[in-house]
């Protein structure tokens, strides 16, 4: 039917748009997992305002043809600002606070297409309401869903893997151009309202059943967008584990409003229950933070269990249809509540990643509400799951300060100086974290502070790259990524180390909570911004050594580890210099993306794993660099060569990472 086929083709849209704009931004800032919740808020937001049109018009223009002629100037407005690519203009130059200009720049690309085609499945399910009175309208939401999740299931496996990012936005626009001539048609077709008499014949919606519907969609909005935090902070801001989440959230929508009584409370419930004690578990336990397999196992299928719970008691609250386009509007706005908390409240409010104990904390709450209904068994064991979850909640941050110094909250993530020992002690010792890794320490004490220590010793690829430049003079530093500025402690008189970093809240704990910048003999620079932005922009710095350092939590943002990046990297170092890439890393093995990079831009590549024998980890840490240059006399130079540089391996049935492709999957160790 030609309604569903307009929704339909309006929610592909909707969802395909927001993880393809979302990487064509992600590399101006950073690359940032706090990127995709800025875009999540938006789109939320804008979903609101679409339904708050849909609302309006079905409301205020129900008769004649006014509403048809509206309708289609805002579809034929929408049009001609097509395509929906982001202006180079926006791009940051480095000190601009990054959540606004990103909802500036999204409302100036795709800000009308978006709220248009955001609108279209509450309008059309009224529209259908009126054109065939007495059938079920909100099984319309279902379909709406189903093609959202089409197009985010197919967008890292068809549409980023195939097309460009230029072929993605042409794409688009193009289906765009189809959907407002197939929407206007719709509108023009649909019969007008002679007069609305049945709203007043309809159930009035009570306030309880509103502030339900608004508590139901924040708590599953704020579950969204916690989990995806959790996941992306510690392996990379990357569509794919963006998708993972949101997919699982529409797949729960589907199956409440399918219509089919698919969810049932009375066999739900022990599940929801077990999954929620089990995240809460999981959230506090120091022994699984690092298990992948355990963190996904747990949290994607508590967040499946979690929304559906919401989304199935959602659509048990539901109104009659004549309410329609209000219950729609309230949900999004509800949506929208719990997206203005995670992006813009939390960072603000809150030190620390404190949300997804709120969120889990919230919806035991409603679930026990729910539960006490079903019996006296499912009562119970639900308070006792909630008392257990804001335990866990309230002993997570509680935990999350101990010996720390400082904590600090952006949009870049969280920081934290913690500090062991006391002043005076040879052991005292303060350590920067992000996230929940490790950037870099240093001991305090006067006759220690000068050790390099963790990533960066002597034996380390960095150590080793400098030193294989230092018998010929004054040399030339670049790093990206300042961390303590530990690599400083390598300057001599007359060197420069040139720091790139784009969160100024790292520059300040650097330059006031560790020395290595003050005491390095070096000419110290810093430059603030993404370190690939400033670098397209700087003329050649004739760098000895160029490392890439940059972590976002335990991994590298993708758009400093690409073909074209390195390009700019080799243009930035002297014809034998090195440029150094930091891959140390838990889940993800980078060593052959960085040697298919080197070989595709004429370069060579070997790898330094340093596994120290002591057992001071205090001091030492394992790491693994692989160093990168066009000649290949400097990867074999004396201190490299002894150090145990080997030739990194490439594997030659991957396709080499660009700006428009990245394979996480494939590097998962």
């Amino acid at each position: 039917m030609i309604y569903a086929a307009t929704i339909f083709l309006s929610s592909f849209l909707l969802f395909l748009v927001q993880p393809l704009i979302a990487r064509l931004i992600l590399p101006w800032f950073g690359g940032s997992a706090a990127v995709w919740t800025t875009c999540m808020l938006f789109f939320q937001v804008l979903l609101l305002a679409g339904y708050a049109y849909a609302h309006l018009l079905e409301r205020k223009l129900p008769q004649g043809r006014l509403q048809p002629i509206v309708h289609t100037a805002l579809l034929a407005a929408a049009a001609a600002l097509l395509p929906i690519a982001p202006s180079e203009a926006w791009k940051p130059a480095g000190d601009e606070e990054p959540i606004s200009r990103i909802l500036l720049l999204l409302g100036a690309s795709v800000g009308l297409p978006y709220l248009l085609v955001a609108s279209t499945s509450p309008l059309l399910q009224a529209w259908f309401s009126r054109a065939r009175p007495g059938e079920n309208p909100y099984r319309l939401f279902a379909v709406s869903n189903l093609a959202s999740l089409i197009a985010l299931v197919g967008y890292p496996f068809v549409f980023e893997p195939f097309l460009a990012a230029g072929e993605q936005v042409k794409l688009w626009s193009w289906l765009f151009g189809a959907f407002a001539i197939l929407c206007a048609f719709v509108a023009w077709r649909t019969p007008r309202a002679e007069r609305i008499e049945a709203e007043a014949l309809a159930e009035r919606v009570k306030g309880t059943r509103v502030a339900l519907w608004l508590a139901l969609s924040a708590t599953g909005s704020v579950l969204l967008l916690a989990v995806t935090n959790h996941l992306t902070q510690n392996v990379a801001a990357v569509p794919l584990l963006w998708l993972a989440p949101l997919t699982l959230y529409l797949v729960t929508f589907i199956i409440a409003f399918e219509g089919r009584d698919w969810y049932r409370p009375q066999l739900l419930w022990p599940f929801v229950l077990v999954w929620l004690a089990g995240m809460a578990w999981i959230l506090v336990d120091a022994d699984f933070h690092y298990d992948l397999p355990m963190q996904l196992g747990m949290f994607l299928p508590g967040l499946f269990l979690g929304c559906l719970f919401c989304h199935g008691e959602i659509y048990r609250l539901r109104p009659a249809p004549q309410h329609l386009t209000k219950f729609y509007l309230i949900v999004s706005a509800g949506g929208a509540i719990g997206g203005l908390f995670v992006a813009v409240v939390a960072p603000v409010a809150f030190d620390a990643y404190y949300e997804l104990g709120i969120g889990m904390t919230v919806l035991g709450v409603l679930a026990a509400l729910r539960f006490l209904g079903l019996g006296r068994i499912q009562g119970l064991a639900a308070l006792g799951v909630l008392l257990g979850v804001a335990a866990c909640a309230a002993y997570d941050a509680f935990h999350y300060h101990r010996d720390v110094r400082i904590s600090e909250r952006g949009f870049y993530g969280v920081l934290r100086v913690k500090e062991y020992g006391s002043p005076g002690e040879p052991s005292h010792l303060r350590r920067l974290v992000h996230g929940t890794i490790m950037h870099g320490e240093q001991y305090l004490h006067s006759e220690r502070r000068r050790f390099i220590t963790t990533y960066y010793q002597e034996s380390s690829g960095i150590g080793l790259a400098i030193a294989s430049r230092q018998d010929a003079g004054p040399i030339r530093v670049g790093v990206i990524g300042l961390g303590t500025g530990t690599i400083a402690a390598y300057g001599r008189q007359g060197d420069l180390y040139r720091f790139y970093d784009i969160d100024a809240r790292v520059v300040k704990l650097a330059q006031q909570e560790f020395t290595y910048l003050a005491d390095s003999r070096a000419k110290i620079e810093v430059a603030l911004g993404d370190a690939r932005l400033t670098l397209e922009r700087e003329a050649p710095q004739g760098f000895d050594v160029l490392a890439v350092d940059a972590f976002s939590s335990d991994a590298i943002p993708v758009h400093l580890i690409t073909r074209e990046a390195l390009a700019i990297y080799l243009r930035h170092v002297k014809p034998d210099g090195i440029v150094a890439f930091h891959v140390s890393n838990r889940f993800l093995d980078l060593i052959p993306v960085v040697a298919r990079l080197a070989r595709e831009n004429g370069a060579h590549a070997v790898l330094v794993n340093d596994d120290p024998d002591d057992e001071d980890e205090s001091l030492r840490s394992k790491s693994d660099w692989v160093l990168v240059s066009r000649d290949p006399a400097a990867l074999t130079r004396e201190p490299i060569a002894k150090g145990g540089g080997q030739p990194a391996e490439d594997r030659s049935e991957w396709r080499t990472w660009t700006d428009d492709y990245s394979n996480l999957i494939q590097i998962l160790k």
